[in-house]
């Protein structure tokens, strides 16, 4: 009976020994399947700095000659050359603005046709479609007024009008003798101005004697 005893003494010792805790063989299996993962290490190169790519350079196209075309085509034309930097002026000096393209036909352009970037703005030096083309090439605005009357003759009301200081008190009268309104700016030029070319401007007011284009002063 004693051996008995003892015997059953061990069994429940070793139960209680594997029940409280794992075995080697559990923990190394545990611990393995815990650990972080290795962080992979960055690909490194030669040493040598990683090129950087060059900025674009400006493409370049041929300007087509867009001289006597209606000046939408032309701008359309111009576009499909890959040029879109457009901008157009009257050649007659009147300041007009090309607001219906249709009506209007291409005199000049800058630059001439040829090879250009195209990041080039192109200018249409342009008339009315029943217009004539200024023989002598543009008839240049006159430039912003100084101390003096500029000599106005000929030159629309409207770009008289910006030639002088914005401070300026102006009145345009017909003088055709038909005393008419004078509305749209362009469309009439000026016969005489008060003071007279060559005066001396010293913020008095100015008066512009005008008749429509076409008509004689």
């Amino acid at each position: 009976m004693r051996i008995t005893r003892v015997s059953a003494a061990v069994t429940l010792l070793l139960a209680a020994l594997t029940a409280c805790g794992p075995t080697a063989d559990t923990v190394t299996d545990d611990a393995a399947s815990t650990a972080a993962p290795a962080s992979e290490a960055p690909v490194t190169g030669t040493g040598e700095a990683a090129e950087e790519p060059s900025a674009d350079t400006e493409s370049t196209a041929t300007l087509p000659d867009m001289t006597g075309k209606g000046l939408q085509s032309a701008q359309d034309e111009a576009q499909a050359a890959g040029f879109y930097l457009l901008t157009s002026h009257d050649a007659l000096g009147r300041g007009r603005n090309q607001l219906l393209d249709r009506n209007w036909k291409v005199c000049a352009q800058t630059p001439a046709p040829g090879a250009h970037a195209t990041g080039t703005e192109v200018d249409f030096s342009t008339v009315k479609l029943e217009e004539s083309c200024p023989a002598g090439g543009d008839q240049g605005e006159p430039e912003e007024a100084g101390s003096t009357m500029p000599d106005f003759a000929g030159k629309s009301v409207k770009v008289a009008r910006q030639a002088l200081d914005g401070s300026t008190s102006i009145t345009v009268e017909d003088v055709s003798g038909e005393d008419r309104m004078v509305l749209v700016e362009s469309n009439w030029q000026v016969c005489s101005t008060d003071p007279a070319a060559g005066a001396e401007l010293d913020g008095q007011p100015v008066t512009i004697g005008a008749v429509k284009f076409g008509e004689s002063c």
